[in-house]
């Protein structure tokens, strides 16, 4: 009967192709955002703070302004005298209680009033009390707000000054320059410069002094008939802007910790969904390599999974499945191997020692022809479990081509004519259908010839002499199969499952035992399902079911 026995596939032909690649992968976007998102709103928190904090200092500086060109206008109208023939000049007995009256709807407020030559006039906070005492008073004590607040407020002064600010720069001055709420600039300057340019905006002035008050100074020129006749100097506390940064930033402070809450939480989300399953998948791997498992060793649960992991647990699966069917394989085919060597050994040692005892010439030359037979017998069985054990290797290596099957067909079949003695069975092509397409298999083409011989030398051994051995070839859906017919005695029912297994050996009624070594259909299916394709064997019928020959059909896919 039929040569079978083969060396098992590392992998099967049908088996799915869960891995699959992408661009972005749902893993890398979901570590992207948990790392970029914290920083971006914090980024964006304090660049936009940095600007709300200069705005409001604008809005102020603009409030205080427009507040200190109306006193430098009524003090220009009501605190002047002019005398014939002389510059006007400020009345300071006018001038200290006006600038008083006008200070007075804000607490928070102090004005200075100037003379050109830099000489104090006037002070809002200044006034006569009872007797003719001096009595000075103060602006209102800073706000306490904790140490707390004043840490942040410091932290974030400290970080707006690091940042990039583009064209506008931060207008507080808090550095060796600031002063506290009595600095008062260079009036004799200020002065001069006014009366060159009658047009010229004095500067504001802010800062923050030692006791954490935001003192915001503007200067306004005190003018009589377009001569500049004294400087006012109005300095107020901005508590709204402190205020109002205080609540920013506690708002930032407290979005940052529930963004450093969420990253936290996220991370660990992460290390449960990726670091642990990974951990779980190298233990399980660990435990394959060291002998404890196979592949039922990975946890159901990441199997379930939808995701990289899910894939991954699923490659791992499939490898150690692979390489444990090829282990139990190789295990296998080393027993089967060591089988059937022992068989001939067995009978050369049998001979050998008849020999020994036999001194009959005819006797002695029938035990030497059963060695010469025994070692021919071992000769092709190693050279062929030596084809079958480096079938693997080779077509793991090399790469598949397009062939042309047709071709291919026709050349075996002239070579068979060629090489037919009288009697033998004759090879027959039967040409594909008119209109079907060229019979193109992604294969390697020396391999696919072996398995043709080898099927071809199997119909051989059972067809009858002058018999006719049909091979066709057609396409079917995405494989193109490729069957050969013989006339011969068929295929034992019980024996079409194990056609294909190692060793195994049925041949015709008065062959030579060993003239085979069982492993050509072996040989042949492995090469097919290493080329991922199939390979099967069933017997052919008459209109009546009588078997009437065998049918090999060889299923490769298309190029």
């Amino acid at each position: 009967m039929p040569d079978s026995g083969v060396l098992p596939v590392a992998a099967s032909a049908t088996a799915p192709k869960r891995l699959r690649s992408r661009w972005v992968s749902p893993l890398l976007r979901r570590i992207l955002l948990v790392n970029a998102l914290p920083l971006a709103l914090l980024l964006a928190a304090l660049l936009y703070l940095d600007q709300y904090q200069n705005g409001l200092l604008q809005a102020e500086v603009t409030t205080l302004r427009e507040q200190a060109r109306i006193f430098a206008g009524a003090l220009g109208e009501a605190a002047v005298r002019e005398n014939d023939g002389e510059a006007p000049k400020l009345a300071p007995d006018q001038a200290r209680p006006l600038l008083r009256r006008l200070t007075e709807p804000t607490p928070n407020a102090q004005a200075k009033l100037y003379a050109p030559d830099g000489q104090l006039v006037a002070d809002s906070r200044v006034r006569q009390g009872a007797g003719g005492a001096v009595v000075t008073e103060p602006l209102p004590p800073a706000v306490e707000r904790g140490p707390f607040v004043g840490t942040v407020g410091a932290i974030y002064d400290r970080i707006l000054r690091l940042l990039p600010h583009g064209e506008q720069t931060p207008l507080l001055d808090i550095g060796p320059t600031a002063a506290g709420p009595d600095w008062q600039p260079d009036v004799k300057e200020e002065v001069r410069l006014t009366g060159s340019n009658q047009s010229r905006e004095m500067p504001p002035y802010i800062r923050r002094t030692e006791d954490n008050r935001l003192l915001v100074t503007v200067s306004e020129p005190v003018q009589r008939n377009r001569n500049t006749v004294g400087i006012v100097l109005l300095t107020r506390e901005a508590r709204e802007v402190d205020d109002s940064l205080l609540a920013v930033r506690l708002s930032i402070l407290a979005l940052f910790s529930l963004a450093l809450v969420l990253t936290v939480l996220l991370s660990w989300y992460l290390s449960l969904t990726i670091a642990r399953p990974i951990l779980r998948l190298a233990q399980s791997a660990e435990a394959m390599r060291e002998g404890s498992g196979r592949s039922g060793e990975i946890p159901p649960s990441l199997m379930r999974r939808r995701d990289e992991i899910g894939e991954l647990a699923h490659a791992l699966s499939d490898s150690a499945r692979a390489l444990w069917a090829r282990m139990d394989a190789i295990e296998g085919f080393a027993a089967d191997v060591a089988h059937e060597i022992k068989n001939p050994l067995s009978s050369i040692r049998s001979a050998i020692e008849t020999l020994r005892r036999v001194e009959a010439p005819d006797k002695q030359r029938h035990l030497l022809g059963i060695i010469g037979s025994d070692v021919a017998r071992l000769d092709r069985l190693i050279s062929d479990i030596s084809d079958a054990s480096r079938i693997d290797a080779e077509l793991s290596r090399a790469a598949t081509e397009p062939v042309d099957v047709a071709p291919m067909l026709a050349i075996l079949a002239e070579i068979d004519e060629a090489t037919r003695r009288e009697n033998d069975p004759a090879v027959v092509v039967v040409p594909p259908e008119s209109g079907a397409e060229s019979l193109v298999v992604q294969a390697v083409e020396g391999r696919l010839v072996q398995v043709l011989r080898n099927l071809i030398g199997n119909a051989r051994s059972f067809s009858p002499p002058n018999g006719k051995i049909l091979i066709t070839a057609r396409e079917t859906g995405s494989m193109v199969e490729i069957s050969v017919k013989d006339e011969g005695p068929g295929i034992p029912e019980a024996k079409l499952e194990h056609i294909f297994d190692r060793f195994y050996s049925e041949r015709p009624q008065g062959e030579n035992f060993g003239q085979h070594s069982g492993l050509g259909l072996s040989i042949s299916r492995q090469i097919v399902e290493a080329l991922k394709g199939r390979i099967a064997a069933e017997n052919r019928r008459d209109e009546s079911g009588r078997v009437i020959g065998a049918r090999f059909v060889v299923w490769l896919p298309k190029a």
